[in-house]
């Protein structure tokens, strides 16, 4: 199954003693639907205030139940800020956590001197200009394969903090500058907490090498503090061919900037704007 979600209503991903979970609201209406107890999995754990555009979550049922009540019979049972977008039946060894290859996050910032009103919750905010070229130069020495325990957060429950970040991209539209990571996995925090260490570069604190300095030492102190969770969404989660899951493709990142309607105001020419 696979779903989006606006995240700023919810205690995160993870189900919790006294509710308020993503995780919470979907299995209340998968139960409903399939008149007993379903637990899912996820294939990536999301905080508070992150939201989803493609979101994949498997779970186990005896329940026969036609696809469309797995999609349109669950939607109809969840909160408004939460949609399932298909359902598929697969085979009992798939596993959307484990069997997942890579995952990509955005993160949507303004970067202007008047912070965000109407989509305060959909973009992270900095006041000071930031520098492109000096991020863009300090996110390439974190490509590849390394140990980020300098951006995981002190309850991160991951085993090993090695990772390989297959992909940095930093791209600017007027006021929005757009953050692009994809990797094998992530650490808990380990995205906010790069875009606190590319914040401290851009606004000049820091020259780009510091970056791997940080890297290489492997301590959180050195660090940044970890960014707002506001701007940052689940952008897209990869799975082998072999799956066969069904076609949907991820939202584009103009896709994302124009649902918080920066895009097409930086399109219109200057004597259409209001």
């Amino acid at each position: 199954m696979a779903l989006e979600y606006d995240g700023s209503g919810f205690c995160g991903w993870q189900s919790q003693r006294s509710g308020g979970s993503v995780q919470d609201a979907l299995e209340a209406a998968l139960s409903k639907i399939a008149d007993g107890d379903i637990r899912v999995v996820t294939a990536g754990r999301t905080d508070a205030g992150v939201h989803a555009v493609y979101q994949v979550v498997h779970f186990d049922t005896q329940a026969q139940r036609p696809e469309t009540a797995w999609v349109r019979g669950v939607n109809a049972l969840l909160p408004d800020s939460i949609a399932v977008r298909w359902a598929s039946r697969m085979p009992d060894d798939f596993h959307a956590r484990y069997c997942a290859i890579e995952r990509r996050y955005l993160y949507l910032l303004l970067n202007s001197s008047v912070r965000p009103g109407l989509y305060h919750h959909k973009m992270g905010w900095f006041h000071q200009a930031l520098d492109l070229a000096s991020m863009q130069a300090a996110a390439r020495l974190l490509l590849g394969e390394h140990d980020f325990s300098a951006f995981r957060a002190a309850e991160c429950q991951a085993k090993s903090p090695i990772r390989t970040l297959t992909k940095i991209d930093i791209t600017r539209q007027d006021d929005v500058i757009a953050f692009e990571l994809r990797a094998n996995a992530f650490l808990h925090h380990m995205v906010r907490n790069i875009l606190g260490c590319l914040i401290y570069v851009g606004k000049r604190k820091y020259p780009p090498e510091w970056i791997r300095e940080v890297l290489t030492g492997r301590r959180r102190s050195d660090a940044a503090p970890t960014f707002p969770a506001a701007g940052l969404y689940l952008a897209g989660v990869s799975y082998d061919d072999k799956w066969k899951l069904p076609r949907f493709a991820e939202p584009p990142l103009a896709a994302v900037l124009s649902a918080t309607g920066r895009l097409s105001w930086a399109q219109d020419s200057p004597n259409e704007r209001t």
